[in-house]
């Protein structure tokens, strides 16, 4: 894929489809980017489309406790925290991904529910026991993750499963930039409008390309997986009524309410 490309995943009157962003223009793609899609002669305006969530991955590997001061926090929230030996890894289902706008539905005997904001690596090729440098290359894009965490289960449960894997806890877009450098991206997490995480992912202790090295020296990645790289300080729980606005520059900025879960 050429640099500094931007894509989505939109849903046009009689489409749904991938699609490259050129100027105010969504050109359909036949498929993928990181599957060889490519344009089919159709375009829409982006004010006329709705941004769906930008990826549709068989799996969603997270990485806990990747920045030194969200450790620290975390004593208080999980009941003591050590900085872990290897990457924390733990999954989420995909059925947990909603899109940009998207309701995250705050669920019935939650007492805490907190956004995470977080780097999310697109895999653009079959990394199995891959090199850093490997890994490196096998990156589709960049895009912006919420790590949605129900911090009561969290705690309680012993493993994070239930905590992490609810309906909605995996926001992610609005689109996915290729040809970005994964270092020094800033994010920015914000509730109503009110800054509550800032970080720079040159501060990840485990950076990209070796997280990737190691993820698939347990699991093969395939194209369109996606990893959640952890999450800076600043974790504050949110309520029913709140909008979350999770910022990357250069990437973009996803927006989602808070909603009761009706159930």
């Amino acid at each position: 894929m050429p640099p500094s490309t931007t894509y989505a995943r939109i849903r046009a009157s009689d489409a749904t489809c991938f699609a490259e962003l050129l100027d105010d223009q969504c050109v359909e793609l036949d498929g993928a980017p990181w599957l060889n899609g490519r344009p089919t002669g159709r375009s829409w305006r982006r004010d006329s489309v709705r941004f769906l969530a930008p990826v549709t991955p068989s799996k969603i590997v997270c990485v806990g406790l990747n920045y030194r001061a969200h450790i620290a926090e975390s004593v208080s929230v999980l009941a003591g925290q050590a900085p872990p030996a290897d990457p924390l890894l733990f999954l989420k289902p995909p059925s947990a991904i909603v899109g940009p706008g998207e309701p995250i539905r705050y669920p019935k005997g939650v007492t805490r529910l907190d956004p995470e904001a977080e780097l999310g690596v697109v895999i653009g090729r079959e990394l199995k026991r891959a090199t850093a440098a490997q890994a490196a290359e096998g990156i589709a894009g960049l895009t912006v993750f919420n790590d949605v965490s129900a911090r009561n289960y969290q705690k309680s449960d012993g493993q994070w499963t239930r905590a992490k894997g609810f309906d909605t806890f995996a926001p992610v877009g609005p689109v996915v930039v290729s040809g970005l450098a994964s270092e020094h991206r800033i994010i920015e997490l914000r509730v109503n409008g009110e800054l509550r995480q800032r970080g720079d992912t040159a501060d990840l202790i485990v950076a990209v390309p070796e997280l990737l090295r190691y993820i698939s020296g347990i699991m093969t990645l395939y194209p369109g997986d996606l990893i959640a790289t952890g999450t800076p300080a600043g974790i504050a729980p949110v309520s029913v009524g709140d909008q979350i606005s999770i910022s990357i520059d250069g990437i973009g900025t996803l927006d989602n309410p808070v909603a009761e879960d009706h159930d």
